[in-house]
């Protein structure tokens, strides 16, 4: 599997590294020191697991990062590697969909099970909260759209009065793989009309989406 660590710190992003480069099946691929140094390696070699920190001081934060190449790169999976194991931090995880969340004093083998685990499409949380607890916060979760990123980009994006066109210039695609994907989003929700759209986009705060 391809992995790009995201750290702030250059002694701990090498020691990452020198751990992963001892796994036979893991490749590094890159390192990062902030969020928008991560979001262009994350586009330019498409990682299969980021192994991402939360506090970096200079740019974007932890959970930012995440979201914006989640957006992007609908196949990724992101790691949560951090110190914070306060319950807040867990919770805003699970809310942002990040796929595993390990502590920075864990065991290689628990770091190595993290990203087995990931890359099998499965979640990985391993904190100091009860199993019990973290279940109850995972099925507390509002239920995941039925729409992809990509497509929750062109609902917000229709919202805000763009054309087929316009979309596909600001999405870099075709305006006819626009077209496509509101078809596919109409079947998906059941709906036939523009403004049954306007209105699921309000009700499911997709406007709300930066």
């Amino acid at each position: 599997m391809k992995v790009l660590i995201v750290d702030d710190h250059d002694l701990i992003r090498k020691g990452i590294r020198l751990l992963l480069e001892g796994f036979p099946d893991v490749e590094v691929v890159g390192e990062a020191s902030n969020g928008c140094d991560a979001i262009t390696l994350a586009l330019k070699h498409h990682p299969d697991v980021i192994l991402l920190d939360l506090s970096m001081p200079t740019g974007l934060d932890g959970f930012t990062t995440a979201k914006t190449i989640m957006d992007e790169l609908e196949d990724v999976k992101i790691i949560v590697l951090t110190m914070h194991d306060e319950e807040i931090y867990v919770q805003k995880a699970i809310q942002y969909n990040i796929h595993g969340y390990l502590l920075k004093n864990s065991q290689t083998n628990d770091l190595y099970e993290a990203l087995q685990v990931v890359y099998g499409g499965k979640r990985f949380y391993r904190t100091h909260i009860p199993d019990e607890h973290l279940a109850k916060m995972f099925a507390e979760k509002e239920p995941k759209s039925p729409l992809t990123n990509r497509e929750r980009e062109i609902v917000r994006l229709t919202f805000l009065g763009y054309t087929n066109n316009q979309i596909a210039n600001k999405l870099k695609i075709s305006p006819k793989t626009v077209e496509n994907h509101k078809t596919n989003i109409m079947q998906k929700l059941g709906i036939k009309e523009k403004h049954e759209l306007i209105q699921y986009a309000l009700k499911n705060h997709i406007a709300d989406l930066v």
